[in-house]
């Protein structure tokens, strides 16, 4: 079906997404070996692992959506590029790419980013528009399960500190970002998945409210209490995966390397 409805093109992986993988896995290899191309700062081996293994995984959060969304009827999204895995042919790559990144660097946050562009008119059935929405995030959820498979699976002997504690800060960032993106709020994919079992009447008096949904949520957790409490989540689901705080806490300390660290967190080859 997909071949018959997309050009050839239009599905061939871009030399851009396979740039960002080779970028993850010279990084994995580093943070795994402990080379450190600036002396004393092993944390920028885990910096350039997580940050492009990070874009990885916005690229797989977009594709899923465009995949989904061609095998629900919206053809259009081969033209546009969505199944290249290219994030420069993103109708927002701003908010899917540039913005997430940004709050990566500055506080450590699996901010979710924008969706490309669906044609929901070529789509028919509820339950379609719904899982449209909801690939996205689960592929987060997915990519979550994968960096944490090491750690609830026992399988960390032989592991090196350094690459250890990126898998936790970015399985960390997998979990912000799915369940910030499941929340039913305006502009994001959790209000895509329940948007089509809504009225009329509501969805008129939401629409308005949307592009200032992700605005909403992140102002939200500026809130002291408020961030302190769903970051209680996030380490209370991370911790029945068998990642612990400390794993998180040095993954995150070494992401900063520009700061120099805490000195609390050993590395070792």
């Amino acid at each position: 079906m997909t071949s018959a409805t997309t050009r050839r093109g239009d599905r061939r992986i871009s030399p851009v997404f396979l740039g960002i993988l080779a970028v993850t896995a010279v990084g994995g290899w580093a943070a795994w070996t402990g080379f450190a191309p600036i002396p004393g700062r092993p944390g920028l081996a885990v910096f350039l692992f997580v940050t492009a293994a990070w874009v990885v995984s916005l690229c797989l959060h977009e594709y899923a959506h465009a995949r989904t969304a061609l095998h629900s009827g919206d053809v259009s999204v081969g033209a546009k590029g969505y199944l290249t895995l290219n994030p420069l042919k993103y109708t927002h790559a701003v908010l899917s790419i540039l913005l997430p990144l940004l709050f990566l660097v500055m506080g450590g946050i699996g901010l979710p980013g924008g969706a490309v562009f669906i044609e929901r008119g070529r789509i028919r059935g509820r339950w379609r528009h719904s899982l449209v929405s909801a690939a996205g995030p689960l592929t987060n959820v997915l990519f979550a399960a994968v960096c944490t498979a090491p750690f609830w699976l026992h399988a960390l002997d032989g592991v090196p500190d350094g690459f250890r504690y990126a898998l936790a800060f970015l399985a960390l960032l997998q979990v912000t970002a799915a369940i910030l993106n499941f929340l039913p709020v305006p502009g994001l994919d959790g209000y895509g998945v329940v948007e089509p079992w809504l009225s009329h009447g509501v969805k008129r008096q939401v629409e308005p409210f949307a592009p200032f949904g992700l605005i909403f949520v992140f102002a939200l957790l500026w809130v002291p209490s408020l961030n302190i409490a769903f970051f209680d989540v996030i380490h209370t689901l991370l911790h029945h995966l068998g990642v612990g705080p400390l794993d998180q806490y040095c993954g995150h300390e070494l992401y900063r390397f520009w700061q120099g660290g805490s000195g609390l967190c050993p590395v070792s080859r």
